[in-house]
């Protein structure tokens, strides 16, 4: 049995939850059991009427699922509410073979809030967590040798996955796992392949040997994929900045950009600065010529340089004396 409480800032004991297993075992800090046990969660709750319990684990909505029904995610009202009674007492007997969906072996866990929440609200409510770990049911066949010992299947093995950037999409043998950080568990001793993929980086495969009962760690940096961009001013000299960041003096050529949109500011004193949207490409070099305008000229005041008016104005009087003729 192991409890959890949460308090208020005023001190007062908001939720207190009680687990107990129908079948299973206790670990240090954590509770295991196969699926298709029965886990029976109880506890208190002295704010109101009811509790709502979500879960969250391997491959399951990052804001968690319900617990009846793990196709009911919990950000879209998909929380569990259970009763709390007079005394403030709830209970809730969660059957993991029975969850609109078949769970996989692995670490999950069990949120209780004191108000319908998700993993992105909990600002709003006080909550409590337990952590389970689900293992795969197993059965047991063989002969007995000259010693009496029968052969018995080995343990599963798990992941422990996290990456830089993280959110990484992770696929294990072809199939896909989620998103970093991540651990997955179930796996049958042996090697596998991991690929880490992530938009604007390299994708990253690598393998991964699993051992019977342990966690293996996989910590992946992942490559940003970049290009270049090649800044030439009339007149140079001009200074640039890319996304904010001073980037060189015109003509100048900028390296290892991520690829994608990025905005390129120009400015020389006595010219109107410009701020100017670029695309990069990975492995390219992406040119841009840029005209500037002397200050209060067109791109300024509205008004053309003086020596462009002189010539507009010369070109709108031959007009007028050619449409006389």
């Amino acid at each position: 049995m192991q409890k959890i409480v949460r308090t208020t800032a005023r001190g007062a004991v908001v939720l207190i939850v009680v687990l107990a297993l129908f079948s299973g075992a206790m670990a240090a800090g954590q509770t295991q059991a196969s699926m298709g046990n029965v886990v029976k969660l109880s506890g208190y709750s002295y704010v109101g009427d009811s509790v709502w319990l979500f879960l969250t684990g391997p491959n399951l909505p990052q804001n968690g699922v319900a617990l009846d029904n793990i196709n009911h995610p919990a950000d879209q009202g998909g929380a569990t509410r259970v009763d709390v009674d007079a005394d403030g007492h709830w209970i809730y007997q969660w059957y993991t073979g029975a969850a609109g969906g078949r769970l996989d072996a692995g670490t999950y866990t069990v949120w209780v809030a004191d108000g319908p929440a998700d993993r992105s609200h909990l600002s709003t409510v006080e909550y409590s967590t337990i952590s389970v770990s689900l293992s795969a049911p197993s059965l047991t066949a063989g002969t007995s040798g000259g010693s009496g010992q029968s052969s018995e299947p080995p343990q599963a093995g798990s992941m422990d996955l996290s990456s830089i950037p993280a959110g990484t999409s992770v696929v294990v043998n072809n199939v896909y796992k989620g998103m970093t950080p991540l651990i997955v568990g179930g796996f049958d001793p042996g090697t596998y392949n991991v690929t880490f993929s992530h938009f604007g980086y390299a994708r990253l495969s690598t393998p991964v040997t699993v051992q019977a009962g342990s966690v293996s760690e996989v910590n992946a940096t992942l490559v940003a994929l970049t290009g270049s961009l090649f800044v030439n001013t009339t007149p140079a000299g001009a200074l640039l900045t890319l996304d904010g960041s001073a980037a060189g003096i015109s003509p100048a050529t900028l390296s290892d950009i991520t690829q994608g949109n990025h905005t390129l500011n120009v400015t020389k004193e006595g010219f109107v600065t410009q701020n100017i949207p670029v695309q990069i490409t990975t492995d390219q070099v992406t040119t841009i010529n840029i005209v500037l305008f002397p200050s209060g000229g067109i791109g300024a005041a509205g008004f053309l340089p003086s020596t462009v008016a002189a010539g507009v104005l010369v070109a709108l009087l031959f007009a007028v004396k050619s449409s006389r003729k």
